[in-house]
């Protein structure tokens, strides 16, 4: 399994993006920095596309990934959980603030929407996808990808402290986490619902406590500004578990 990491940031400016991933170029979830990452042919292989939830830096490409796939011939198929969808629906494309691309072309539409059902396990595109409720602000979902060769990742999007059951569902290889702040913005962080270096030791704490290991860390959605103190909490979180803590960045690409 290859992912190749789109976005990796919570802000877009030069050289970040908003969180994506992609993998194995079919399989990309959430929407952060997807048409300004491919060209047109590498967008038309994307088959299928996981959406967290729904918030803004998260769904932010949806239209204009349909916009090229309806110019370009090719269809996609895009999984969440209802509030994010029908967010889709009545803000983004509603052919008022974009065309809805779900009725056009009339005979073949570009994009298609498909509930996925937490705690229940679908195939998609050879991909076993289970998604997990986490803890954040709005309905929440991270999946969990396993490839047909057994290789697994489990992305969290966005989510604050309190993840125990979700642990117990999962089973990573390589667990992809955000972690968004720095300590000066705890406060912050467990109100909006996300992480700091501080609290996410605890949940890898509750990680290991619940499964008995730590898989490989990488983290993702930090915000700029703030990169340099969240890569120095990480360092010292990594200490003192023993365990690999990466930060992300954009192009990065990883073989589980």
């Amino acid at each position: 399994m290859n992912i190749n990491v789109l976005g990796a940031h919570n802000c877009g400016r030069h050289n970040f993006k908003l969180v994506s991933l992609l993998i194995d170029d079919v399989l990309a979830i959430d929407a952060g920095a997807i048409t300004s990452s491919l060209s047109l042919e590498e967008q038309k292989k994307i088959k299928a596309l996981l959406l967290t939830h729904q918030h803004y830096d998260h769904v932010w490409d949806v239209p204009a990934l349909a916009m090229s796939l309806f110019l370009g011939g090719a269809t996609t198929r895009i999984y969440s959980i209802p509030a994010a969808l029908d967010v889709l629906a009545r803000n983004l494309m509603n052919d008022e603030i974009y065309p809805d691309f779900r009725k056009k072309p009339e005979q073949n539409p570009t994009v298609s929407f498909s509930v996925i059902e937490p705690h229940k396990a679908e195939l998609i595109e050879g991909y076993t996808v289970l998604a997990v409720p986490v803890c954040h602000g709005v309905p929440t979902v991270g999946y969990q990808v396993t490839s047909g060769d057994g290789k697994v990742v489990f992305y969290t999007g966005d989510t604050g402290p309190g993840l125990a059951d979700c642990w117990r569902q999962v089973s990573p290889q390589l667990l992809i986490i955000e972690v968004t702040a720095s300590e000066k913005y705890i406060e912050w962080a467990l109100r909006a619902g996300h992480l700091t270096p501080a609290l996410l030791k605890q949940e890898l704490a509750s990680f290991q406590k619940v499964k008995g290991y730590l898989p490989r860390v990488l983290a993702v959605h930090m915000n700029p500004s703030l990169e340099e103190e969240i890569a120095a909490g990480l360092a010292a979180v990594a200490e003192e578990l023993g365990c690999s803590i990466t930060l992300a960045y954009e192009g990065m690409q990883i073989s589980v």
